[in-house]
């Protein structure tokens, strides 16, 4: 099978045509070009590119020569499709330069995904100069890459200037506490921002901090996903007291962290005051069950959140007993769904399942137990499998 970036007959021939319609339109007098040259013609009919996809096109050839990378054939049959994905195309820095320039000036791009090209810092700043200038790009996927803290340096001050970004991907892409600054910025300077992913990175207790103390400021972030890092400990506590402070954040993701009883006890505290927040996953955060009694304190005042997720936490029966007697004590609350997979529970916390249900048939309770019945006869199927010795 032909790979995603060699080039076959229908590539070379659409190169041809593209670079004849860039020269074509380099002819034509300037007085005849504008406006837009009337680029929305006759020229766009059923099976050809518009003379501005052409354009386009060659102006991305050309580059791909002068960066000597092999152009990726999917880009060329885009067309006017709002959605460009080249995940997984070994783009590399050189790559991305050479697409960088192409994406400045197209005007039909507004998800952009580029997750796994190995584009490292040098192609992070050479697309930020693109997303810097484009007005259409409001989605984009930069999942890893390698950015390390110059590419995301690079693309933090483009998003400054651009604030046409609503949700951005960075998962996976080894991030620090020195990385943490220049989101923080973002956080305070983009307020039009609204999805943020930041999980399976590096982020520590000091990058807890600052983002905590910019997540308070922030005025736009509606979710946020810093799942599977390294928030632990004061990092995690001063992370959630941003959280108390926000008035925008309806989503977030903590899971497979490391906040611990002092975690919970503070989302407990943010929980009291935050009206806001619908969605929060604290699932595998080492909470014991003193931790969920904490947490419960917020639940019993809190009237906007929908979904809690606990699993896979040790805050065995008596925990989650204690999370769901809160909810219980609580009658404006809004819950939804209760998550408490892969944890066990006893027949006491069952009782009280049962009557929480009776308050708020809505709510969904999810729990560890395993309550199977086996019948002590065997299946038919295994019946007729045995020796006409044994009795069936």
């Amino acid at each position: 099978m032909r790979g995603s970036c060699e080039r076959s007959g229908e590539d070379e021939k659409q190169e041809e045509e593209a670079t004849v319609a860039c020269g074509s339109l380099s002819g034509v007098p300037e007085a005849e070009q504008s406006p837009e040259a009337n680029w929305d013609s006759d020229l766009e009919t059923e099976g050809t590119h518009g003379l501005r996809e052409l354009v386009r096109d060659a102006l991305y050839l050309r580059s791909c020569r002068a960066h000597s990378v092999v152009p990726v054939s999917c880009f060329l049959r885009q067309g006017s499709a709002q959605e460009l994905n080249l995940r997984h195309r070994g783009l590399g820095p050189q790559g991305a330069r050479a697409l960088a320039s192409s994406l400045s000036s197209n005007p039909y791009v507004k998800r952009l995904d580029l997750r796994d090209n190995g584009l490292c810092g040098a192609g992070a700043e050479a697309l930020a100069g693109a997303l810097r200038k484009s007005s259409s790009i409001h989605d984009v996927d930069l999942s890893e890459n390698q950015l390390g803290v110059a590419g995301v340096q690079a693309l933090c001050a483009a998003l400054t200037v651009n604030r046409a970004m609503q949700k951005m991907q960075l998962s996976r892409n080894g991030l620090e506490e020195q990385a943490a600054q220049y989101l923080a910025e973002l956080l305070l300077a983009h307020t039009d921002l609204k999805s943020l992913d930041l999980s399976y990175n590096q982020l520590n207790d000091q990058a807890g901090e600052t983002l905590g103390a910019a997540l308070a400021e922030n005025t736009g972030l509606t979710e946020l996903n810093v799942s599977w890092n390294h928030l632990r400990g004061p990092g995690a506590v001063a992370f959630v007291r941003g959280l108390e402070a926000n008035i925008f954040l309806k989503v977030l993701d903590i899971s497979y962290n490391g906040f611990g009883d002092p975690g919970a006890s503070a989302v407990g505290e943010a929980l009291k005051a935050n009206n806001v927040l619908e969605e929060l996953n604290m699932s595998n955060n080492r909470i014991s069950a003193m931790g969920a009694l904490s947490l419960g304190l917020g639940l019993r005042v809190n009237q906007t959140l929908r979904i809690l997720v606990v699993s896979r936490n040790p805050i065995r029966s008596e925990g989650c007993f204690g999370l769901l007697k809160s909810v219980q004590d609580n009658p404006a609350s809004a819950l939804e769904l209760l998550d408490f997979s892969d944890i066990q529970v006893n027949a006491e916390f069952d009782g009280l399942a049962s009557s929480v249900k009776g308050i708020l048939p809505e709510l969904c309770i999810k729990t560890g137990a395993c309550r199977v019945e086996y019948k002590k006869e065997l299946l038919p199927v295994f019946r007729s499998a045995l020796p006409a010795s044994v009795p069936k």
